[in-house]
C-alpha cells in the first residue's frame, strides 16, 4: 500500500512553494492570457518541486492541484502567450513523474456534473475535464487510470438511475484521453452514491473505474461491508493499481461541534488493506504532515 496526498504540501508552503497561485475574475478581465501563462508557469516551477521533496521523502502518490492554470475554462492552453515555456516545464513534470513511477491524478470540483439536467452545465464540464486531462497529455504521460481524473457523480435530481444515465451518455462527449482516464467516487449521503450503484450503473455501462473512499463507505454503506465495497470497487481497476481515498471523521476525534461529513486534521485509526494493494490519497487538512506522522506512528506500532 503507497500512501499520498492531496495538493499543498504544508512543509514546503512556508517557503512560498504553491501550485494554487489564482487570480480574481476582475484580475482575469484585466490581465486575461498574460497573467495567467505566467501564474501557471510559476505553478508549475513549484509543482515539481513538491514532486521532488514527495520523492526525497518516498512519497509516490499525489493528487495535482486543478488550480494549475487560473482560469482555464475561458482559454486553450496553447493561446497562452508563454506556451513554449510552458509545455517545458509541463514535459519536465511528466518527465520526473515518468522516471520516478509516481501516481498522480487530478479531483476536479463538485460543479463538474456530467449527470446534470442542463444542458450548459454538461458542456462546461466536458470543457472542463478535457482541459484537466489536456494538462497531463502535454506532460506525456500515458492516457490511462495511473493518471486518474476522479470526480463524484453530483446530484440524483430525485432519481438516482435517470442520473447515472444522462452520466453514460453524457460520458461519450469526452475526449478520448479524458475517458481512459475519468474513474468516480462513491458518496457520503444516502441520497447520492454508493459503491454498489457505481458499479452496476456505471462501471458496467462505460467502464468508469470506481475510487473507493473509506469515510465516505462509513456514512452511506448501502448495506456492504468495508471489506466488500472495497473488493468491488478495486475488481474495476483491472491491470491498473486500485486508487483510495482515506480520512478520519473530524465530529468524532477532534470537534464534536461540525457536520459529521467533516474529515480530521490527522489520522487515528490504522488503513485497513482488506488484502488489497490500493494506493491511497490521504484526505486530511494536515496533509503530508499527516502523512509523515501516521507513518511514523505505524512504524513504531510496528516494532514495538
Amino acid at each position: 500500500m503507497r500512501l499520498g496526498y492531496c495538493c499543498i504540501n504544508l512543509s514546503l508552503k512556508p517557503h512560498g512553494v504553491s501550485t494554487n497561485r489564482g487570480m480574481t475574475r476582475k484580475t482575469w478581465l484585466r490581465d486575461g492570457r498574460d497573467r495567467a501563462g505566467q501564474l501557471a508557469y510559476a505553478n508549475l516551477v513549484d509543482l515539481l518541486s513538491i514532486l521532488q521533496w514527495n520523492v526525497q521523502h518516498d512519497i509516490h502518490v499525489y493528487r495535482m492541484s486543478s488550480d494549475l492554470f487560473p482560469w482555464m475554462s475561458e482559454y486553450q492552453f496553447e493561446d497562452l502567450p508563454n506556451f513554449p515555456q510552458l509545455q517545458h516545464r509541463l514535459t519536465q513534470v511528466g518527465d520526473y513523474i515518468k522516471q520516478h513511477g509516481l501516481r498522480i491524478s487530478f479531483h476536479p470540483g463538485q460543479f463538474n456534473v456530467l449527470a446534470s439536467p442542463t444542458d450548459d452545465i454538461v458542456r462546461r464540464t466536458v470543457w472542463e475535464l478535457d482541459q484537466h486531462s489536456r494538462i497531463m497529455d502535454l506532460m506525456g504521460l500515458t492516457a490511462d487510470y495511473n493518471s486518474a481524473i476522479n470526480i463524484h457523480i453530483g446530484g440524483s435530481y430525485g432519481d438516482k438511475v435517470s442520473a447515472l444515465d444522462r452520466f453514460c451518455h453524457n460520458f461519450e462527449q469526452l475526449a478520448p484521453s479524458t475517458k481512459s482516464r475519468l474513474v468516480v467516487e462513491n458518496d457520503d449521503k444516502p441520497t447520492q452514491y454508493s459503491v454498489h450503484d457505481l458499479y452496476y450503473l456505471v462501471y458496467q455501462k462505460v467502464g468508469t473505474p470506481v475510487t473507493f473512499d473509506h469515510f465516505h463507505h462509513t456514512l452511506h454503506t448501502d448495506n456492504m461491508s468495508h471489506m466488500d465495497a472495497a473488493h468491488l470497487a478495486a475488481s474495476t481497476w483491472g491491470k491498473y493499481t486500485p486508487l483510495q481515498h482515506y480520512s478520519d471523521s473530524r465530529k468524532i476525534h477532534e470537534d464534536a461541534s461540525v457536520n459529521s461529513r467533516a474529515h480530521s486534521d490527522h489520522l487515528y485509526s490504522t488503513i485497513p488493506s482488506y488484502g488489497l494493494t490500493p494506493d491511497v490519497e490521504l484526505e486530511v487538512k494536515q496533509k503530508d504532515l499527516a502523512l509523515i506522522q501516521y507513518r511514523s506512528r505505524t512504524f513504531l506500532e510496528v516494532v514495538s
